[in-house]
């Protein structure tokens, strides 16, 4: 199937799963432990901010699954340019947590600038928060830099405090994969980009010779029909894939020299679930620094304004 849901799992399993996970890494980049420091604090606030919207009820959203099939049969998101409310009084408060986490994990005054920002009224949360949740990465990037802001440590801010309650969202409407039309448009949507929340894939994980695009945003699953860049569908010469490691080939780049894009692909036993992916990313960076050493990069996200 094209596209699948990963389900929902306990904390205690969470944490535990990816204590598990960060002894491997550890144990094979000794060099990445001080990322992984970080990543372990962000991860905790980010599943108990998982369970607290879980608690606090999700809103009732007004998206038919015809709707919603017709907007992915024309290649738009499900969640692109819906007026969806977000649960401000929740999530403000893990912004600030976030920044604290990030302060003391490295970032410093950059982070503590963001959230005396933020509880000065220079940077208003909810307004920041919309914005991620809608992708607007130029407004973001813009706001932040007129307030003296880094743009991309706000960006990444806003989007660990939002990411929870898209997973979230995209698991209430697709989790049972409703039969009929919108299971039909699922199973149809052959976009590199996130039936979901329109996010690139962090990564490609391939389980059971299935590869599984993984949104860097709400952790969403989805498998192409055609093996191809998934950001221009270069399908020939330019289209590359190789394991920079003649010894690890479960760990792979996939390069296009028409667009000048790259996909990490690793192998996997199964899937990681939210917010887990973050540690397949994580301990891939020696990919993204491969790619990146010849000229290759992530394109900015795509804007769907205009066609949602």
């Amino acid at each position: 199937m094209p596209y699948v849901t990963i389900e929902a799992v306990s904390r205690a399993n969470l944490l535990d799963s990816a204590q598990h996970r960060w002894r491997i890494v550890r144990e094979t980049r000794p060099d990445l432990e001080p990322a992984l420091a970080l990543q372990r604090e962000l991860l905790t606030r980010i599943i108990d901010l998982a369970a607290a919207l879980v608690k606090g009820r999700l809103p009732r959203l007004s998206l038919p699954p015809k709707y919603l099939a017709a907007k992915l049969a024309r290649g738009v998101p499900a969640l692109a340019g819906e007026p969806i409310p977000l649960p401000i009084p929740i999530l403000t408060p893990a912004l600030f947590d976030l920044c604290d986490a990030l302060a003391h994990g490295g970032a410093g005054g950059a982070a503590t600038h963001i959230r005396e920002s933020m509880e000065g009224g220079k940077l208003d949360p909810g307004s920041l928060l919309t914005a991620s949740l809608h992708r607007d990465q130029a407004a973001v990037r813009t706001g932040a830099v007129h307030r003296g802001l880094s743009p991309d440590l706000v960006w990444l801010v806003a989007e660990l405090a939002v990411s929870p309650f898209v997973h979230a969202l995209q698991q209430m409407l697709f989790g049972s994969l409703a039969a009929g039309e919108l299971q039909r448009s699922l199973d149809a949507w052959n976009h590199g980009f996130c039936p979901a929340c329109g996010s690139w894939p962090a990564v490609g994980e391939v389980a059971d010779r299935h590869r599984m695009l993984r949104c860097s945003f709400c952790s969403s699953a989805w498998e192409l029909s055609t093996y191809a860049c998934i950001y221009c569908e270069e399908s020939g010469e330019g289209f590359v894939t190789a394991a920079p490691d003649a010894e690890r080939k479960d760990r792979r780049i996939e390069t296009c020299a028409r667009c000048g894009g790259y996909l990490k692909t690793i192998d996997v036993n199964e899937l990681s679930p939210f917010p887990l992916l973050s540690i397949s990313d994580i301990e891939t960076t020696d990919l993204d620094l491969a790619a990146m050493e010849h000229g290759y990069r992530r394109p900015d996200l795509k804007n769907f304004t205009k066609k949602a």
